[in-house]
């Protein structure tokens, strides 16, 4: 590309999010004090516009799917992005759930009178226009829609290559059923037609943009955070540990650890590390191996797990199913059927362990020790820590949101799984009775 071509190319991206935006916060401005019932006939008809488009999406759907496969993205990836009748069914479920949901918007969070008279209250309120840059998940643009429309917002997309057609073809059904409900259809843009250099301009549109915040891979989670002169609400990779406490109910552990690992491997909160307490690694590991190896899944182990591992890989025939860890490991989203394992003295060293290596999203507890409970639960410093139960749940649908807009791993703000309160600020009303300042 010449310089002049690149520099036109550079304009248009910056007009189109211009444009695209100025757009959104006319259509937010349009439904800002907007009745709960209006807000939740949209969602509604964009549960049921989606239902009744599923063929039109999943023709995009697999014709985005084919060329990932082409292009050689890994299975776990291609199946976050693939959807099916059953999975459009589900997310137009979630909408329903959302609309059932009490409105952030008018919340009193908190409120009293001052001693010199004056009525105090602090109220939620939208944010106002959100952008948003992810990657390979088409139900992110369902998700973030939704969340957006009930709390008041509107949303500027930009989704990644890999789903161009699939995105494209849901903004188009989402912004027809928001004009069916008498709605703006530009409750919901995107400028995925801008390439790129409109993912740039649009972490440039300060002033434009109220709050943007990334969804995927470390790597774009960082440029973001980076680059942006927009306000960033930060969504964290998620290298989430599995840590079975030597008082563990080694029974359940099995298929709980195996639904960590591989109930969808590809996404942010499946189990990264399992951590076993050395008191019961003999007696879990062998069994925790053959279940994940009938699924594939390759443990990279340390010294000690390798060897109460080494014996029934051998009689397995999974001796390619085993190798030794490396520091790498300890590090690595997999986002793949593959599993750090390493046998560790205590819960101490355990948390040792979470507190360098883990990027702060989800880490889980098996144990039946109260005491234990409590001083993980208390040590671990993570957005989520599951006690007995799979680091799967770590999903706003799961927890009762209806949809999640990410899961923050940051401290401002919003921490976890992101709903509808995350997608609000909050506004001081002050009310007097002609009072004036004196001091």
């Amino acid at each position: 590309m010449s310089a002049t071509s690149s520099s036109t190319y550079q304009q248009d991206a910056t007009d189109l999010v211009a444009r695209t935006a100025r757009a959104a916060r006319s259509a937010q401005r349009s439904v800002v004090g907007a009745r709960r019932e209006v807000k939740d006939a949209g969602l509604h008809a964009m549960a049921d516009h989606l239902v009744g488009s599923a063929r039109e999406i999943l023709v995009a759907n697999a014709a985005d799917a084919d060329r990932a496969r082409t292009s050689g993205m890994a299975d776990g990836l291609i199946d976050r992005l693939t959807l099916t009748r059953r999975r459009i069914g589900a997310i137009a479920d979630s909408l329903r759930e959302i609309a059932g949901l009490p409105d952030p918007v008018g919340e009193i969070i908190d409120g009293r009178t001052l001693p010199n008279g004056l009525r105090v209250r602090r109220v939620r309120v939208p944010v106002g226009v959100v952008g948003m840059i992810y990657e390979a998940r088409p139900n992110v643009t369902v998700d973030v829609a939704a969340l957006t429309l009930k709390s008041g917002n509107a949303v500027v997309l930009r989704g990644g290559s890999a789903a161009e057609r699939s995105n494209a073809t849901i903004v188009g059904v989402l912004r027809g059923a928001l004009e069916s409900a008498g709605l703006p259809a530009d409750l919901v843009t995107t400028i995925d037609t801008a390439g790129r250099q409109g993912a740039t301009e649009l972490m440039r549109a300060r002033g434009l943009i109220d709050v943007l915040v990334p969804r995927g891979g470390a790597g774009l989670i960082r440029a973001v955070v980076e680059q942006s002169s927009v306000p960033v609400i930060e969504t964290g990779s998620g290298n989430c540990h599995v840590y079975v406490d030597a008082s563990a109910d080694l029974e359940s552990a099995v298929p709980l650890i195996v639904n960590a690992k591989t109930q969808r491997v590809g996404v942010c909160n499946a189990a990264e590390t399992l951590l076993v307490h050395r008191d019961i690694a003999d007696r879990l590991l062998p069994a925790v191996a053959a279940a994940l190896w009938d699924r594939d899944v390759v443990l990279h182990a340390d010294e000690a797990a390798e060897a109460a591992l080494r014996e029934p890989a051998a009689r397995a025939g999974r001796g390619r199913s085993l190798m030794p860890a490396t520091d790498e490991d300890w590090a690595t989203e997999y986002g793949s059927p593959d599993l750090a394992v390493r046998v560790v003295a205590d819960l101490e060293e355990a948390v040792a362990h979470i507190s360098q290596w883990s990027t702060g999203h989800t880490e889980a507890i098996l144990t039946r020790d109260i005491a234990a409970m409590n001083r993980f639960t208390g040590a671990v410093d993570s957005a989520v820590v599951m006690v007995n139960a799979s680091t799967r749940f770590t999903d706003g649908g799961q927890l009762g949101l209806g949809a999640e807009l990410g899961i923050s791993t940051q401290k401002l703000h919003a921490r976890g799984p992101m709903g509808l309160a995350a997608l609000t600020t909050t506004q001081w009303i002050v009310q007097g009775n002609g009072h004036v300042r004196s001091d």
